[in-house]
This record gives structure tokens, sequence and C-alpha cells, in this order.
């Protein structure tokens, strides 16, 4: 019987232990699932006779050597800092990794030590980074394939609310970590090519600079910036691309209204609040705006960011409940992005019956026989329920596929990889076609970056 052991068993692992439990038996595996906290995965795998469960903390070097040691291939859901340990084990003890993370400059590091063991560390398997690398390559291929030349190329992804959950003003709810919402954008600055120029966006604009994009059946969204859209430039061998764009989805509306909290310094996650945790939410919003002996703290905030009563940012702010003097933060020494954080989840966590949606979006601009040429691809997938999600669903099958194919011998490259590669995208994106997860393809007239200047 082949071994597979799953460190982690958060959110992200329904799918993929549904699919590794469906193919056990014909392709005689085993799967182990260690973790601090085993409940969720006792509830996933149940009785099944090819699945069990222990308790594992990945800290505990000689726990996790053991249980690396007794398996055939490791799948590491952990957050991605955690990774690294146990790629060091894998290495060492010449066992396959995969993970849906970012390859981290640790494990790059790995990279000589893992094909001189002739193992593969596959990473950057899931959504986004995942799906993404897949599709995006696949046409890219494609075109270079035909004699085209890329000239442009765009690429959105977002976790949002399915529009039969979508029960807010601002159109959205927490479909992963919440954190990560609140901070995203922070750091250096945003950067880009747009028509052979390098472009910028500084943390106070991102959310003002947006671009909208329209999916057929799902209607208009706005994207904002990536940090680094440069990041897989030459990766994707696209050094001489005029155009390259990489960014976020959300509906429409949310990036002005969510600027307010950036432009109050409420996402600051860089200091902490002196007794936060007897703060109200109206103490909160307060502590950001000027002292008045007469103004209110609603009035002084549409005066100071220059918001009309009637104006639906102003709807938005108070739906949030952010200026009732009753709640309290109860956050000790907490950072303003702590702080937003939980006053965000008491309207944007998930009801019991709520779906989430991953939505994707491509634009490729091409050069052949001396025209121009567009295609469009859009993939939206939406969640069963708040176990089997749409994040799970495109997360958790790529890497379980991916483990497969490693185990077969369908992916053989040793190293650090991310799946570009004909051999590890082609076959995958195919699997994925029979869970539904596909791309809608489109040649559409080639408009360059901004259509409103054609």
């Amino acid at each position: 019987m082949r071994k597979i052991l799953v460190i982690g068993s958060g959110k992200s692992t329904s799918y993929l232990l549904s699919y590794l439990l469906d193919k056990s038996v014909s392709e005689n595996l085993f799967i182990t699932i260690g973790d601090l906290n085993t409940d969720h995965a006792k509830r996933l795998i149940g009785n099944h006779d090819r699945a069990t469960t222990i308790s594992l903390d990945v800290f505990d070097e000689t726990l996790r050597t053991e249980a690396i040691k007794k398996t055939d291939i490791v799948i590491s859901m952990l957050p991605a800092r955690f990774h690294i340990e146990v790629a060091k084990d894998c290495v060492r003890h010449g066992k396959h990794l995969v993970t849906a993370s970012y390859v981290s400059p640790e494990m790059q590091t790995l990279d000589k030590a893992a094909k001189s063991k002739g193992i593969i560390l596959m990473n950057e398997i899931g959504v986004d980074p995942g799906i993404d690398h897949m599709s995006a390559m696949q046409v890219l291929d494609k075109i270079r394939d035909n004699g085209g030349n890329p000239i442009l190329f765009e690429s959105f992804t977002g976790g949002l609310i399915a529009p039969e959950s979508d029960t807010n003003l601002w159109n959205y709810k927490f479909t992963w970590n919440p954190r990560n919402v609140v901070i995203a954008g922070q750091g250096s600055a945003a950067k880009f090519l747009q028509e052979g120029t390098y472009k910028y966006i500084p943390y106070n604009r991102l959310f003002r600079r947006t671009e909208f994009l329209d999916i057929d059946g799902y209607g208009r969204f706005e994207v904002y910036a990536n940090r680094d859209s440069l990041k897989y430039q030459s990766v994707y061998g696209l050094d001489s691309v005029r155009t390259l764009y990489r960014g976020t989805i959300r509906r429409v509306g949310f990036c002005r209204a969510w600027n307010i909290f950036v432009t109050l310094g409420m996402t600051d996650d860089s200091y902490t609040i002196d007794d936060s945790e007897n703060m109200s939410y109206r103490d909160f919003v307060n502590a950001f705006l000027p002292y008045s002996p007469s103004d209110s703290v609603e009035l002084k905030l549409r005066h100071q960011l220059k918001i009309d009563q009637d104006d639906i940012v102003w709807d938005k702010l108070v739906e949030l409940d952010i200026f009732n003097p009753n709640k309290r933060v109860a956050l000790k020494q907490a950072t303003p992005a702590q702080i937003l954080q939980k006053i965000l989840m008491d309207s944007w966590t998930l009801d019991d019956d709520d779906k989430d949606m991953i939505v994707m979006y491509h634009k490729f601009g091409y050069e052949l026989n001396g025209k121009k040429h567009q295609i469009d691809a859009s993939m939206v997938v939406l969640g069963k329920d708040q176990t089997y999600t749409a994040m799970a669903k495109t997360v958790g099958l790529p890497v379980a596929i991916a483990t497969l194919a490693i185990l077969n011998g369908k992916i053989t490259s040793p190293g650090v990889q991310i799946p570009i590669n004909k051999e590890i995208y082609q076959p995958i994106l195919e699997e994925l076609k029979t869970f539904g997860i596909s791309f809608q393809e489109k040649e559409v007239p080639y408009l360059g970056y901004n259509p409103l200047n054609n």
C-alpha cells in the first residue's frame, strides 16, 4: 500500500481528502492525516478503512520525522511559514512534498539537495497560485506553438461570496483568512507594466486605481493590483511583453468603500492601541478623527472624508455597525488591523447556508501574421456548502491530483517545482474539468490595455 501523509486538516482539505479516499482502492493508497486537532479530519474521513488520523505537532521534531519517514509522499496543508521544516525532513529522508503555497526563498534553497536525492518539492499547485499558472501557461504555450507573440497578459483572481449568498451592501463576506483581507496590499508599492512602461501604485492609492472586467453570466467586477505583477514575467516567458498586470477581484464598489479604512489608518498592523480591550466600536472610529466638543463621530467622519450622507459608501459603513457605543473591542493591546478584522467578522462571517465563489479571469493579447488578437478566459466555481467550498475545491483538487501524478511517475522532474510545464499542467487541467473546474475562452477584438483609448 502506498502511503500519503497529509499534515494539516483545515478548511482547504475537504475535497483533497475526498479525492484521495475515492482513489484509495484503485490506486492502493493509505492516507494519514496529522494535526494538533484531528476532529475536523475525523469528520471528513468517517470510518474509512484506508485512512487514519494522528496527533502531530509540526514543531515536535521527533514526531514530525517519524511520520515523514513512514510515508511515500507528504502533502503540507499548513500555513506557508511552517512548510520549511517539513520540506527539510522530506529532503533528508528522500520523500516527495506537495504544497499549495508560494515558493519561499528558504524553500528555493532546497532545490539542489532535492535534485540530488531525486525528489520533487511541488509548490504553488492550489488555485492562486496554481490554477492561475496552469491555465495561463496552457494558453500562452498554445499561442506560441501557433507562431504568435504574446504582447499583453492580465490575470485576476478573487475569493468572493456566491450570488445567492450575497446579502450585504459590500457584496462581500470572508471566504478565507480574514487577516489577509484586512492587510492586503501593504508593504511595497504595486508594480506592473502597461504599454511598455513600468507603473507603481503606493498603498494609499491602491484601492482607488482599479480596473473593471465583465464575466458572462456574473456581471461586472473590479480589480486592484497585486504588489508585484512582474514576479512571473520570466517564468512565463514574457520578457518582451508590453503589458503585464495581475490583481485581485472584488465586486464593483468594494474598493472605494474599503479605501475609507485605508485613509483613516484602520488597516495598519504596525502598532498597538492603548486600552483597546475597553474600547467600543465607536471609540475605535473616533480614535482616528479630530477632537470636537460638539460634532458627533458620524459628522466628523463624513466631514473629514467628504462623504455625503446619501452616498452608498456611507450606508456601507453604517451597515457594519462601526458607530455602536455598546459593542466592545475586547482585544488587549490590539493593532488597528486586528480591531477592524473583529468588527468586520461580525458582519462578514459566513452563515451556515452561505456559499462561496472563486472567480478567475485572464486576458491574452498577441501578434500573429502582422495582426493583433485577444483571448479572454474566465473561470467561476461555486461552493456546495461550508465544508465543500469553492476555495477548498480549487485548492485541494490540484494538490491531490498532482500528488497522485507524482506517485504514479507522471511528474518526474526533481527539485523545487511550480506547475508551469506541459507534463504537469495538461493532465491536471483535463482532470479538473471533470470536477467542473474549467475556463471559458473566447476570441475578441484586440483592445490593448485600455479599451477606452480604442
